[in-house]
């Protein structure tokens, strides 16, 4: 089922039509949730930083756009999809409706739809097995600026990206800014280990402003044995690091096994994974 406005529909008969916004210009904004038994994950995360997006981007926010009416929305659309007592991923759209051309006309109002489906992992581990070969994405580049690190629909990099990553057998890539310092992989924010110093672009050099990463930023802060450094980093850090590993919030903390001729243990960020689900413990 999905939620448009409140109103629960089948994909079949959707309001969605080809004059919606976010369809013609890309205006519109999104969040990915992950939620297990009805606990959405870090949902006061997602919700002020949807309210800073949709700020930013001019959007008028409904009155009753409130954290608990968004909150009884999407476990209204969990519990008609049958995922309430299950584990989900959750994607909640917010667009601006329909009218105008690039200015919107005056009868253009936000509006939201949801939508559910399940997701096997409920809590977050990593898989020792598993492989992660990455290279660096190249043939176009992201503008430094918060207005890049917004999740809005215009995300082509990351679709040609991932064509890109699958045409040539890789796992991922790494996306590079204008400035040429690489700022994120494909699906989520990236993080540097060398020794006890962990490196993470900051938000001015365009990446993605993702909640999973403010979760480990808070945990790593907590470390006093290591050092953390929000900073552009360049390419040749990369093959000098002890591990890369990629956050977000679906999958938590994906390990890069392999990047051009470079192997990366898992070690630092298994111990990540540990201190995050005990976290979500404490939460829940």
């Amino acid at each position: 089922m999905i939620n448009f406005n409140g109103s629960l529909r089948s994909q079949a008969t959707s309001d969605l039509t080809i004059n919606n916004r976010g369809y013609k210009y890309g205006d519109a904004l999104f969040e990915t949730l992950k939620v297990v038994n009805g606990k959405i994950f870090f949902w006061e995360d997602h919700y002020f930083r949807l309210m800073s997006s949709m700020r930013i981007l001019r959007m008028d926010i409904p009155m009753n756009f409130t954290m608990e009416f968004l909150e009884s929305e999407i476990l209204k659309t969990l519990e008609a999809s049958h995922l309430l007592h299950a584990s989900a991923r959750v994607r909640l759209n917010v667009d601006r409706g329909e009218g105008g051309k690039y200015l919107p006309s005056g009868t253009a109002q936000v509006h939201f739809n949801i939508s559910a489906e399940p997701y096997h992992q409920p809590f977050y581990t990593i898989d020792a097995e598993a492989k992660c070969v990455v290279d660096l994405y190249k043939d176009y580049f992201v503008a430094p600026g918060l207005l890049s690190g917004l999740k809005s629909n215009n995300k082509a990099i990351q679709v040609i990206g991932s064509i890109y990553a699958q045409e040539n057998d890789f796992d991922n890539c790494l996306v590079l800014n204008t400035n040429k310092s690489v700022i994120e992989a494909l699906n989520g924010n990236l993080f540097v280990v060398k020794g006890d110093h962990i490196k993470t672009p900051p938000l001015e050099d365009g990446c993605l402003k993702g909640v999973m990463r403010k979760q480990v930023l808070e945990l790593l802060a907590k470390d006093v044995n290591i050092t953390v450094e929000e900073a552009s980093i360049s390419p040749f850090e990369l093959q000098k690091a002890d591990e890369l590993f990629i956050t977000n919030v679906i999958k938590g903390i994906v390990p890069i096994t392999k990047y051009r001729k470079k192997t990366y243990g898992s070690d630092f960020a298994q111990g990540l994974v540990n201190k995050l689900n005990a976290k979500l413990r404490l939460l829940s």
